[in-house]
């Protein structure tokens, strides 16, 4: 046997039966999606055995894309979970034979509850089909095995048509990436999408802020209580003038200055690149990368209110 040849003829297979379930796609697919983003109640998937873990996924797909959606098993069905489904959901079965024993089972209670139910599957005139409200039937093709037993290609092809549903579904509903993020909050790129520099910088006494009139002892003071690199320095109306990093402290050291003879506005950079308030963490993080710093001040108008650091936005989980 050549193994990768056999491993290739295993994805032609299965790309053959994408193409043809891709070209046959028609208004069966439209009727079947404006269901879906019509619907006022939930989208179920169900499915037994491979189609079932299909059908769990697609659920996964179509609720993190704006769908409410969940896998219904179509064994628990018959003994209470049928209480799950509403007259105002929409149940998608999933059998290419269409006649799955579970599946069938379980028909004629999704239509006593009143639930509009969409079949998909590769016989038309299958129990499923002839149940269903509305049926995509797939185009015949082989599955990969080498029986044409075990689902390959008729899993795949039903994956790739459930994902066409949701992501088009997500583009009707006008999914945003704060969407996205909403749904995806553990994830690095759903923080990317939600989380603000607001979250995350130092604040109020964790920030360190010290006046324009304190000397520049004070401001090593303040740099060693707050630890933060950085402490910014403020008027009377807490406006920032400028900011002492420990880099700039260090260069007044080694050039033997006295530091309870000089202030800190002697020293401070003025014009610092800063941050305003609400900005998303990642964009602080492009710009600590972009210009090769550490830590941003974080300004409401032009009064300072935190400073966030590139080790807090990593820590949250934000990489770039």
């Amino acid at each position: 046997m050549d193994k990768l040849a056999e491993g290739k003829r295993v994805f032609d297979i299965e790309i053959e039966a994408l193409e043809k379930t891709r070209d046959a796609l028609d208004e069966t697919f439209v009727k079947i999606l404006d269901l879906v983003t019509e619907c006022t109640g939930k989208v179920i998937l169900t499915g037994m055995g491979k189609p079932g873990h299909i059908a769990k996924k697609l659920a996964a797909t179509f609720a993190s894309l704006g769908t409410p959606a969940f896998c219904l098993h179509p064994a628990e069905a018959m003994h209470g979970d049928l209480g799950m489904i509403a007259e105002n959901d929409v149940v998608i079965a999933i059998s290419y034979s269409g006649e799955s024993d579970e599946i069938v089972k379980i028909l004629p209670n999704i239509k006593m509850i009143g639930a509009t139910l969409v079949a998909i599957t590769g016989n038309e005139k299958s129990t499923l089909a002839q149940a269903a409200d509305i049926t995509q039937v797939l185009p015949k093709f082989d599955e990969a095995c080498y029986l044409g037993l075990a689902p390959t290609s008729s899993t795949t092809a039903v994956l790739c048509y459930g994902d066409a549903l949701a992501v088009v579904a997500s583009g009707i509903y006008g999914f945003k990436n704060a969407d996205f993020g909403k749904f995806h909050p553990a994830g690095s790129l759903g923080k990317k999408l939600i989380l603000k520099v607001d979250d995350l910088m130092s604040k109020e006494e964790k920030n360190a802020v010290i006046e324009e009139k304190a000397t520049l002892k004070d401001a090593i003071i303040e740099l060693s209580k707050k630890g933060l690199g950085v402490v910014s320095i403020v008027d009377q109306d807490k406006k920032l003038l400028g900011v002492i990093t420990d880099g700039d402290l260090r260069r007044q050291l080694e050039k033997g200055v006295s530091i309870y003879d000089m202030y800190a506005e002697d020293v401070m950079s003025v014009k610092p690149i800063t941050m305003q308030s609400g900005k998303l963490a990642v964009e602080a993080l492009k710009v600590m990368k972009e210009k090769n710093i550490s830590c941003l001040p974080i300004l409401d108008g032009e009064k300072i209110v935190g400073t966030i650091r590139l080790q807090d936005i990593i820590g949250a989980g934000i990489i770039g």
